[in-house]
C-alpha cells in the first residue's frame, strides 16, 4: 500500500534583477527524506494549524476557483493552502507577505509527486512579487535553517 498524497503549498517569490528576473530558492539538507540536497522554492506540507488559521484575501476569485479544480474530496480549500504557503515562506526564509491584499498571491500551477517516491505531495505553487514584502528582501537572517544557501537566482 502506498503512502497517502499529502497536500502542500509553495511560494515562488520573484523580483527584477540587474540581469533579468530573479526567484528565491534554497537547498534542502542532504539528510532530508524528501528531495535531499535539491534546490527548491520555499514550501511544505499543509499542517493542522493551517486549517485552524485560514488566510483569506490574498487570491483573486479566478485564482481561488482555479486552485480548487480537479482536487480530491477533502482537499484543503484555497485559504488553507494560502495559510500553509505563507507559514512555510516565513519559516524557511524569514520573509513575510503583508496583510491581505487581493492578488498579492497568484496560483500558477499544481504538481503531484510521481508514484514510487519516499513521500508524495499534491503541491499548489503560488507566486508573489517580492516588491510587496516589508523590509529588506536580501535579509534572510530570520530563516529557520531548513533551507540552506538561500539566494536569489537569475532566470536565464
Amino acid at each position: 500500500m502506498s503512502d497517502p498524497i499529502r497536500p502542500a503549498a509553495t511560494v515562488i517569490l520573484t523580483r527584477p534583477g540587474a540581469n533579468g528576473p530573479q526567484v528565491l530558492m534554497g537547498q534542502r539538507g542532504a539528510g532530508a527524506v524528501f528531495m535531499p540536497s535539491k534546490v527548491v522554492f520555499p514550501g511544505g506540507g499543509v499542517d493542522p494549524a493551517d486549517h485552524a488559521a485560514p488566510r483569506a484575501g490574498y487570491l483573486t476569485e479566478t485564482c481561488t476557483r482555479r486552485l480548487g479544480l480537479h482536487v480530491p474530496a477533502g482537499a484543503p480549500g484555497a485559504d488553507v493552502v494560502v495559510a500553509a504557503a505563507l507559514r512555510e515562506l516565513a519559516e524557511e526564509t524569514g520573509l513575510t507577505v503583508p496583510a491581505p491584499a487581493l492578488g498579492a498571491l497568484r496560483f500558477v500551477f499544481r504538481a503531484i509527486t510521481p508514484p514510487g517516491r519516499t513521500r508524495r505531495f499534491d503541491a499548489r505553487f503560488l507566486m508573489a512579487d517580492a516588491a510587496a514584502l516589508p523590509g529588506d528582501q536580501d535579509d534572510l537572517t530570520a530563516a529557520s535553517g531548513e533551507l540552506s544557501h538561500l539566494r536569489w537566482i537569475t532566470l536565464p
